[in-house]
């Protein structure tokens, strides 16, 4: 097992290295600091596994993983963030990483999920899969109006209450154009395409 590790402090990757070595079949454990050096570590040599921090000084980890999830995709990614916010997790793992982990993580449960992941699984914390559970059901249960921006939100309010695009572009200062294409990008999100289902929607949730 070849494993490199990209993070900005030294301290932290002498850390990991330390950890690392208590791995069996560890062949090599490279490191870099930033994520070019990351990317170059790769283009001269294979790594079955990149520890990749989220935060780096030069490229968001998240570019990074994209990058070489594009160009090295058997290499297995192990994010590690100080961020354990669910939504950095899903977005990492629908860029294709293995793993996610906070930086405050045991060292068992680091070495856990290098095994997990070098093995073909995926890893995440229990404790961040409860939330991500929690979030995915929380966007579920999200009323469609919370998509929209405020520019959006408005201009359906405006429609919903049966202005002409042209009344409404005369109060915003805009086109008629302009109302129209905020009027289909309105309906898109919305999932609708009548202006009285948009009434009846804002009728519904007390929104006029």
């Amino acid at each position: 097992m070849r494993i490199l590790i990209c993070d900005d402090h030294q301290i932290m990757r002498d850390g990991l290295k330390q950890i690392l070595q208590q791995l069996e079949g560890v062949i090599s454990i490279g490191d870099a600091k930033t994520g070019t050096e990351a990317i170059c570590c790769l283009t001269k040599e294979v790594f079955d596994i990149l520890l990749l921090d989220i935060s780096l000084p030069d490229k968001n980890g998240l570019e990074i993983l994209k990058s070489v999830k594009e160009k090295w995709p058997s290499t297995n990614v192990l994010m590690l963030s100080m961020h354990p916010q669910e939504q950095y997790a899903i977005r990492a793992l629908k860029l294709g990483a293995s793993g996610y982990l906070t930086k405050d993580t045991a060292s068992e449960e680091l070495l856990k999920a290098i095994r997990k992941i070098s093995s073909g699984g995926k890893y995440i914390s229990q404790s961040l899969a409860e939330n991500i559970a929690l979030q995915l059901d929380k966007d579920k249960y999200q009323l469609k109006h919370e998509a929209l921006s405020g520019r959006e939100f408005e201009i359906m309010i405006k429609l919903a209450i049966g202005k002409s695009l042209q009344d409404i572009g005369n109060e915003l200062c805009i086109s008629d154009k302009t109302v129209s294409t905020y009027r289909s990008r309105i309906m898109e999100k919305m999932e609708l395409s009548k202006n009285t289902e948009l009434a009846r929607y804002c009728i519904e949730n007390n929104l006029i």
